[in-house]
C-alpha cells in the first residue's frame, strides 16, 4: 500500500489552494479528483467576484477569510502576475426604503474591517456612472474581478512544483482510520478505468464542494451527526448582448440565500447578469441540471431595471449556472463555512470542510492557511 503525507479531495480553487499549501509545508500530497480536469464544477461556475468581506456576520468565517483572503490574494496575483482587474464595485439602494437596509451592510462592513469602503451620494454616483439610478450607494475599492482558470493553472502549478500531484478521474470510496492509536487513514481509492488500489496517508482533507456531504458518508467512524444536510441553491446567469455602460460592479440590496441579480465584468469588459436564487428540490449533485431556461430571463429585467432603466428590451440571452454548496435550508438567513477537525468528530487527521459556497474563491488563500492550521493544533 502506498504511504502519502496527505490527501486532499477535490480540485476546486480551494482544494488545489490547500494542497499547494500542504506541499509547500514539506508534506507528500495527493489531490483526488474525479473529472477529467481541475476546477471544473463550481469553480468554473462563478462570478469571478474577488469580494471584499462585506456582507457577513461579525466574527463569522465568512467574514474573516475573505477579507483575510481578499489581501492575500490581491498579493498572489500580483506577484505571479496574473490578470485581474480591481475595478470596485457600488451597492445600490432603489428607493428610500432600502436606506436603512444599505445603512445595515455598511455598519457590517466596517465591524469586519473591511478597507476601502466609502458612503458616496448621488452625485458622485452619477459621476462614476451616468447611467446607474439609485437613491443611496456604497462604494467598495477592495472589489474586483478575477480570471479564475487563471489562478487555479497557477494554484496547481505551485502545488506541483512542491512534488504534489492530481489523480484525476479518481475518487474515495471509502476510507478507515488507523488503528492501534495510529494518526491518519486508509483509503480505498477507484479510477474510471476501474482500477481499485489503496493509500494510507497521515491527513485526509475533505473538500470535494456540492459533494463533502456524501463524501463524508465514506469515512467509517465519522459520527452522522457530524455529517451535514447538503442543500442546493441554483445561480442562473444572463449576458449582455451588447457593451455595458458602466466600468463597475453593480450590486442591488441582496435577497435570502444570495446577493441580488448584479452586474459582473469579466476580464474582458463584458457584462453578465446574476445569479439568481432558485432553489432546487434535489438530495444528490447528480440530479442537478445546469441548464439555464431562457424564460427566467423575464424576472431578471425587472431586477436590474431597478438600478439600470434603460436596459434594452430582448438584450439578455441566457448563459450558464452554477451551484451554491449550502448546508442551511432556505428559510435560514445564514449559513457559514464550516471547518471540521479532531477537535469537532474526535478523528485524528481528518478534516471536513462544508458549505464553501461564496466567498470560497476569494478566501481559498486564507481557507488554506487556516487547515494548516487546524493540522499543527
Amino acid at each position: 500500500m502506498d504511504q502519502v503525507d496527505c490527501v486532499v479531495i477535490g480540485a476546486g480553487v480551494i482544494g488545489l489552494a490547500i494542497a499547494r499549501k500542504m506541499a509547500l509545508n514539506g508534506l507528500e500530497t495527493v489531490v483526488l479528483e474525479r473529472e477529467k480536469s481541475f476546477g471544473t464544477i463550481t469553480s468554473a461556475r462563478n462570478s469571478e467576484v474577488i469580494h471584499a468581506g462585506i456582507y457577513y456576520p461579525k466574527n463569522s468565517l465568512k467574514a474573516r477569510l475573505c477579507v483575510e483572503g481578499n489581501r492575500l490574494l490581491y498579493d498572489y496575483l500580483q506577484t505571479h502576475s496574473l490578470p485581474y482587474n480591481p475595478c470596485g464595485k457600488l451597492i445600490v439602494s432603489s428607493g428610500e426604503e432600502q436606506n436603512q437596509d444599505l445603512e445595515a451592510i455598511y455598519i457590517k462592513a466596517q465591524q469586519n474591517e473591511v478597507p476601502l469602503m466609502k458612503r458616496i451620494s448621488q452625485d458622485e454616483v452619477r459621476t462614476l456612472e451616468p447611467h446607474l439610478r439609485c437613491a443611496d450607494a456604497i462604494f467598495s475599492g477592495s472589489t474586483g474581478v478575477i480570471d479564475s482558470h487563471s489562478y487555479m493553472l497557477s494554484l496547481l502549478g505551485g502545488l506541483e512544483d512542491a512534488g504534489g500531484v492530481v489523480a484525476y478521474q479518481t475518487q474515495l470510496e471509502e476510507a478507515t482510520p488507523l488503528k492501534d492509536g495510529a494518526s491518519g487513514f486508509k483509503i480505498k481509492v477507484s479510477s474510471t478505468n476501474q482500477e481499485e488500489f489503496w493509500i494510507g496517508t497521515r491527513y485526509l482533507i475533505n473538500c470535494a464542494g456540492l459533494s463533502a456531504p456524501a463524501v463524508a458518508r465514506k469515512i467509517e467512524s465519522l459520527k452522522s451527526e457530524h455529517i451535514p444536510t447538503p442543500y442546493f441553491a441554483k445561480g442562473n446567469y444572463f449576458s449582455l448582448q451588447a457593451k455595458a455602460p458602466f466600468k463597475r460592479l453593480i450590486y442591488p440590496i441582496p435577497e435570502p440565500g444570495g446577493l441580488g441579480v448584479h452586474l459582473t465584468l469579466d476580464m474582458g469588459g463584458q457584462a453578465k447578469f446574476g445569479p439568481d436564487v432558485e432553489w432546487l428540490d434535489i438530495e444528490d449533485e447528480a440530479q442537478i441540471n445546469y441548464q439555464v431556461s431562457q424564460e427566467r430571463g423575464k424576472l431578471f429585467y425587472a431586477a436590474i431595471r431597478k438600478y439600470w432603466p434603460d436596459l434594452p428590451d430582448n438584450a439578455l440571452t441566457a448563459d450558464y449556472s452554477g451551484v451554491r454548496s449550502k448546508i442551511v435550508s432556505k428559510d435560514i438567513a445564514f449559513g457559514d463555512f464550516l471547518i471540521q477537525d479532531q477537535s469537532i468528530h474526535q478523528l485524528s487527521g481528518l478534516i471536513n470542510l462544508f458549505g464553501f459556497e461564496s466567498p470560497g474563491l476569494t478566501s481559498s488563500l486564507a481557507i488554506a492557511n487556516q487547515v494548516a492550521q487546524n493540522i499543527r493544533d
